[in-house]
């Protein structure tokens, strides 16, 4: 099933959070506003906001303004981190299109990230629940040390599985945990509710991040946006390249190690053929799928409806998509 199809129950209230958006991007300066619409008009899954939605919308939220609210929060802060990432990152390209970044320069990529970074406390605050903002205060902050900690692992093949795990947890998960538990939160939830969409939240995203490094070796790039190989080219040890040099020959782990150091991309070939060797894609499919599982277990505190079969078929989508 594709992501559309699978978001139908919420259609609406993912219309009304792009009204939010588009409004709450506005700015008197004029760059902001040509930045911004270029990343609206990139699109993206969206899934951090579809994620407050669902969960409201499960445990019967009794306004629908707020998650809407809170969803284009999500989407605020999203966009900002990629902004960052992808000067961080010296990326040229994503999903498909040239990055702000290299159409507009550093300088604005990174004010412009900024700028919606800080529009989204503004909004937080139109929310007015302390408990979100406390959620939400936590989670940017663990984003911002998950950055770092990405920058110091880049280049560096001793990054273990433990390692990289930490990062992707807090540069992904608590962002999607937060989403989750965001929209249980408005919806009045238990505390076992909100702490279990705090615990599906943060499994589903470190089952997406799992894929996601998956896919930088397997995915099409007319699909994906992406070329291959790119977390390779920015020195990014990602699972499949720490289990390959873990499971591999003497010479599998010196060739991927002096290709996270120095920038490996004409050794790519070389590399995927030690992934493959070493059955690394495999290994870190079954790492994701058992965070799947996980995640699919936490939504037993919820009554059946629309919205929890979709939270449900999330987790499956988040282990088969191809982009």
């Amino acid at each position: 099933m594709d992501l559309k199809t699978l978001l139908a129950p919420i259609a609406d209230d993912m219309l009304g959070m792009d009204q939010i958006i588009r409004a709450r991007l506005s700015s008197e300066v004029a760059l902001i506003n040509e930045i911004g619409g270029y990343i609206v008009a990139a699109g993206g899954k969206r899934l951090r906001p579809a994620l407050v939605m669902l969960a409201a919308r499960a445990l019967n939220a009794p306004s629908v303004e707020e998650p809407r609210l809170l969803a284009a929060v999500m989407e605020f802060i999203h966009t900002s981190t990629l902004l960052h990432d992808d000067v961080v990152d010296h990326s040229d390209l994503r999903r498909g299109r040239r990055t702000a970044n290299v159409q507009w320069g550093n300088e604005a990529a990174v004010l412009s990230g900024d700028f919606l970074y800080s529009r989204s406390f503004q909004m937080m605050v139109d929310v007015g629940r302390m408990p979100v903002m406390q959620l939400m205060a936590d989670t940017t902050n663990a984003i911002a040390e998950g950055e770092v900690l990405q920058l110091l692992n880049a280049g560096d093949p001793d990054v273990d599985e433990r390692r990289y795990l930490r990062v992707i947890e807090l540069k992904t998960a608590v962002l999607f945990r937060a989403a989750a538990q965001g929209g249980a939160i408005l919806a009045g939830a238990t505390p076992a509710q909100e702490q279990a969409m705090a615990r599906y939240g943060h499994d589903l995203g470190m089952a997406f991040q799992l894929i996601d490094d998956v896919l930088d070796y397997t995915a099409d790039p007319e699909v994906s946006g992406k070329a291959v190989g790119n977390d390779l080219a920015e020195g990014k040890p990602t699972l499949p390249l720490i289990h390959a040099m873990r499971a591999g020959t003497p010479e599998q782990a010196a060739l991927i190690r002096a290709a996270l150091s120095g920038g490996g991309l004409p050794q790519l070939d070389e590399v995927l053929k030690a992934v493959d060797a070493t059955d690394a894609i495999p290994y870190t499919r079954a790492l994701a799928e058992t965070y799947s599982l996980s995640a699919t277990a936490a939504l037993g505190v919820l009554p059946d409806s629309p919205y929890k079969k979709t939270l449900h078929d999330l987790a499956g989508f988040a282990l088969t998509r191809a982009s």
